[in-house]
């Protein structure tokens, strides 16, 4: 198995390359496709009939460059923090839902908001009620604080 390796080096980097490809996909991060880049430029040095050896070598060195210089960049350009979508639960922050429950005073009531029921509190703990339009503000696990919309 190694001497058919050793024979078809360039296959076995361009396989590498495109394994590793396939594995970012699946993962995300821009941190396997470091180690594709390594075994792109291995692949590269067979052309130039560079050893085994020094293609492991070529292999370690430009994954390791990789890591250090082009996934920062990738990372700060593609995952920007102003483009970062809240999801799930969070995302309701900000939203408009209605009180389908009077909110007690001190106390607690419900929201109503895409469908979805949250259990509510005021965020002044006054009373508000059943019908109200209100914004909610935060989320603590199930329940949410919610202020009426003027």
């Amino acid at each position: 198995m190694t001497s058919f390796i050793i024979t078809h080096l360039f296959h076995f980097w361009l396989a590498m390359t495109l394994l590793f490809l396939v594995m970012e996909l699946f993962s995300g991060g821009f941190f396997i496709v470091c180690f594709s880049l390594g075994a792109l430029v291995s692949m590269i040095a067979v052309l130039f009939g560079i050893s085994f050896y020094g293609q492991l070598a070529i292999f370690a060195v430009f994954s390791v460059l990789s890591l250090l210089v082009i996934r920062p960049v990738a990372v700060k350009y593609f995952y920007r923090k102003s483009e970062q979508k809240v999801s799930n639960a969070d995302a309701i922050i900000g939203r408009v839902g209605e009180v389908s429950e009077t909110i007690e005073l001190n106390g607690f009531g419900r929201v109503k908001l895409d469908g979805d029921d949250w259990k509510a509190q005021s965020q002044d703990a006054m009373r508000i009620e059943k019908g109200t339009r209100v914004r909610i503000l935060s989320r603590d696990s199930i329940i949410v604080t919610v202020e009426k919309v003027a």
